[in-house]
């Protein structure tokens, strides 16, 4: 499913991306495949009981073995709090991680995150179960535009068509004149 939504984005090969909950590295790397001169930076707080085998070690050997490590960052951190400036990535992705947040507060605090750091113009997709129809909503209230909420198909399924996995679809407004560039830094 990540390779036919990856590849209808079609990326020109230099884009800045963000994995939130990147795990083991499967679309981190199939992100980094799809940018040559860009850069692919992984989030995830590496716990096992979300994923076994859950570590950064992981994510650097399946780098290593798709030969994509020079251009992914990790970075060990919560979704909720990102230490990553505003504006700074074109895509955004989040692959059946939100929804370990426990909280409904804390999956929307973790939306809310991602679509901060989206640069204007930039796009956001999220695959997960059970809450994804709240993070449609909880974009659109913070400017989303474009937004869809569409099943991912039984490739997706968890245990069968009642636990469907949803993809949201989002844009951020590009930026007008005067708006804060890519960078977060104001232009002059």
């Amino acid at each position: 499913m990540w390779e036919e939504q990856l590849d209808a984005l079609d990326l020109k090969g230099d884009e800045r991306v963000l994995d939130l909950g990147c795990g083991r590295g499967a679309v981190l790397t199939a992100a980094a495949r799809r940018v040559p001169k860009g850069r692919v930076t992984g989030v995830d707080i590496w716990r096992s009981v979300d994923q076994s085998g859950n570590n950064e070690r992981s994510a650097v050997a399946n780098a290593e073995r798709e030969r994509v490590e020079d251009r992914i960052d990790l970075v060990t951190a919560d979704m909720r709090q990102l230490p990553l400036g505003d504006g700074l990535f074109d895509l955004v992705l989040s692959s059946m991680a939100i929804h370990n947040i426990t909280s409904a507060r804390g999956r929307e605090e973790a939306v809310r995150e991602a679509y901060r750091v989206l640069r204007p113009g930039g796009r956001l997709l999220i695959a997960d179960i059970f809450h994804a129809r709240r993070y449609l909503r909880i974009l659109r209230a913070a400017g989303a535009v474009a937004t869809t909420c569409t099943d991912a198909g039984p490739r997706m399924w968890w245990s069968g068509p009642w636990v469907p996995t949803l993809l949201v679809s989002a844009e951020k407004p590009a930026a007008g004149p005067g708006d804060d560039d890519r960078d977060g830094t104001e232009q002059s």
